[in-house]
């Protein structure tokens, strides 16, 4: 039977009565559709060294960041590490602390204000945004208790790492999974294991590229600089590695970029083992003294620019590349909370929790 234009108005689905059914609930309970966890790695709380040492005290405790055994470690990181790195890296934090923290907490809240912002336009109410650090502070605890004060009783949970790696994005698993141990009601939770080649996320780098460009002309080559993590880590299984050569070669893409104009490279090892290659600084060593002129560097890892990027790519990098004989550096920004990279986060939301609006 065919319906006239009229009775088509008034017919509704079993689907359409569903979600009809929910928002009215949503509305007369006072209560949003679900909420949104962003996490992050996390941050010293100064640029001292005793909160140094403090942060990594947490982070390098995790064995999903350093997996020696751990007797082993323990002697290694109390008698060692935390005795000499800690006042050296507060003197790095002070370069690009800025008056409202670091510059990673304080990028992240941008993000976390932008993104409410934006899911409220998208669905017409508000979508409670929680960011936690996995370690540091806010903790997963404190973005769970505001999720759960704001009535939220869904997670998406998008950890703002692209790609994903057992030492970012599992670490974020095991640090949410501790926080909900103790509680009597857990929520529905939808995780964003990764984005590394979404169509939106590749947009909003290439965007960020060409703006760069457009602005201070296009270098010799472009650097497409990671976080590195052990080589053995890859042997074993991570794809964190793998990802971000796909990420690389589809931002060259997107970019019309030749092989001779660009690389993907890993920055930040510590230690005597072998990481992932090519390593940045060696490369920006080579560069130089090959005479390159002039290296654009961008690091797609990163979702929010932080002491990996603002001080040791953008400062002791570039010196690398200098003293070696090249003649002209320039960084591009994270994406931080440009408005493209907040519209990825929303289709990555929207995607994640189909169903729940």
């Amino acid at each position: 039977m065919t319906r006239s234009p009229s009775s088509a108005k008034l017919y509704k689905t079993d689907t359409d009565n569903h979600r009809y059914d929910l928002s009215l609930w949503r509305i007369i309970l006072d209560k949003p559709p679900f909420g949104v966890l962003i996490a992050n790695l996390g941050t010293p709380e100064a640029p001292t060294a005793k909160a140094v040492r403090s942060y990594l005290r947490e982070f390098l405790s995790d064995r999903r960041v350093v997996d020696v055994p751990r007797l082993l470690w323990w002697l290694i990181l109390n008698l060692v590490i935390l005795v000499i790195r800690p006042p050296r890296v507060a003197k790095a934090y002070a370069k690009v602390w800025g008056p409202e923290g670091s510059p990673l907490m304080t990028i992240s809240r941008a993000q976390q204000r932008a993104l409410a912002e934006a899911l409220k336009a998208e669905y017409g109410q508000d979508i409670p945004v929680s960011l936690a650090m996995t370690y540091g502070k806010p903790t997963m605890e404190d973005a769970g208790r505001e999720l759960r004060k704001a009535g939220a009783e869904r997670l998406v949970i998008l950890p703002l790492y692209p790609q994903n790696s057992s030492s970012t994005t599992a670490a974020v698993h095991d640090r949410y999974s501790n926080a909900m141990a103790p509680c009597p009601h857990v929520p529905a939770a939808r995780w964003i294991t990764d984005y590394h080649v979404h169509p939106g996320y590749i947009g909003a780098l290439a965007n960020s590229v060409r703006e760069y460009w457009a602005e201070h002309g296009q270098g010799d080559r472009l650097m497409m600089s990671f976080h590195g993590i052990p080589q053995r880590y890859e042997d074993r299984g991570d794809p964190y590695p793998s990802q971000c050569r796909a990420t690389a070669a589809a931002l060259a893409s997107e970019l019309g970029l030749n092989d001779e104009q660009w690389i993907c490279s890993f920055q930040s090892r510590f230690g005597r083992e072998e990481w992932v290659k090519p390593y940045t600084d060696h490369t920006l060593e080579d560069w130089g003294k090959a005479g390159v002129g002039r290296v654009d560097v961008i690091s797609p890892a990163f979702a929010a620019d932080c002491l990996e990027t603002l001080e040791e790519l953008d400062m002791e990098n570039r010196e690398t590349f200098i003293e070696a004989g090249g003649k002209d550096y320039h960084y591009i920004p994270c994406l931080n909370d440009r408005p493209d990279h907040i519209g990825m986060m929303v289709s990555l939301v929207k995607e994640n929790a189909c169903g729940w609006f």
